[in-house]
């Protein structure tokens, strides 16, 4: 049995300058789809200093299955599938690679917004079926036209930035946000859903805003917003967008994350022709996996070194 500490990888890989930088520890990895009994199980087994959070939850019976757990460091920027109040109470620090993935999400934001505005999709179907639509289409002018954010990490910020460089007008919405650049003009929700020609989101999910986008958010936008949301699918009330995309309030939504992932056969977003959909793949590039296990790996030794626990 090795002597050295455990780390627990949620996934089955991890990037080789990530391990280079975790040689001192022994990687046990948990799979592509690891269940809380399965994470219980191994952290019972292994009894791990760290644990690097790609895919599954983490809640308060992995964290009691582990006793002398210190760290849990998220392969990227969402700490959702994390219980962070329990980690709390147990003295367990919670790291996110926070920026690590910022361009390739930012790039994919984008890629949906243009898809969305310029009917990339439908278009590129009709090309492959034969038809020739040059007299009947007009796609979306962007240059000119209100974008909302929610969300000014360093995620909305980067998008904030090429929205700029393309002749928007760009709202934004954070209350933690300090120091924005002067093309970002900070509002309110509301001024977000009333003036915006699109909407992007980029904030975390938390209780507080689960749902943000509702029925009644909806309604309250400009009639055929366009609609972007490479953050939580949790953020979206999936009913209402639906009813909202189908009426015209909402002309067409870009969604890369979802309510319940992965998205199973037969979910109501399928087949509708106003909805581009991407697997949650925004952060998931050669370099951006290179960074993000790469930040995962510095925040477990960040913490770590500074516990004493952990050097006992």
């Amino acid at each position: 049995m090795s002597t050295r500490p455990a780390l627990i990888v949620t996934g089955a890989d991890l990037a080789s300058q990530a391990l280079d930088i975790l040689r001192d520890f022994e990687i046990v990895y948990a799979g592509k789809t690891p269940t809380e009994p399965d994470l219980v199980a191994l952290c019972r087994q292994h009894d791990p200093v760290a644990m690097i959070v790609r895919y599954g939850k983490v809640g308060a019976a992995v964290m009691d299955a582990a006793p002398s757990l210190r760290v849990i460091s998220k392969h990227g920027s969402g700490t959702d599938t994390i219980d962070k109040d329990a980690a709390k109470a147990r003295g367990i620090e919670v790291r996110a690679a926070v920026g690590a993935n910022a361009a390739a999400v930012a790039e994919q934001a984008l890629a949906l917004l243009l898809a969305c505005a310029k009917s990339v999709v439908p278009l590129n179907a009709r090309m492959h079926a034969g038809h020739w639509d040059k007299a009947t289409h007009k796609s979306v002018e962007l240059g000119g036209r209100t974008i909302g954010l929610v969300g000014l990490g360093a995620i909305g910020q980067r998008f904030a930035r090429m929205c700029d460089a393309m002749g928007m007008t760009v709202l934004g919405h954070d209350p933690f946000a300090k120091d924005l650049p002067p093309y970002i003009r900070p509002v309110d929700l509301d001024t977000i859903w009333r003036e915006s020609d699109a909407i992007s989101l980029h904030c975390p999910l938390t209780a507080d805003n689960a749902n943000l986008l509702n029925a009644q958010t909806l309604a309250a936008c400009k009639r055929g917003v366009l609609l972007v949301n490479t953050a939580r699918g949790g953020l979206i009330d999936e009913d209402a967008l639906l009813q909202a995309v189908r009426s015209g309030q909402v002309a067409v939504a870009g969604l890369d994350s979802f309510a319940v992932e992965p998205m199973t056969a037969g979910h109501p977003f399928q087949g509708e022709p106003n909805f581009v959909l991407s697997p949650h793949i925004g952060g998931v590039t050669s370099d951006a996996y290179i960074n993000m296990g790469v930040g995962a790996a510095r925040n477990v030794l960040a913490v770590l070194e500074s516990t004493p626990a952990a050097a006992a």
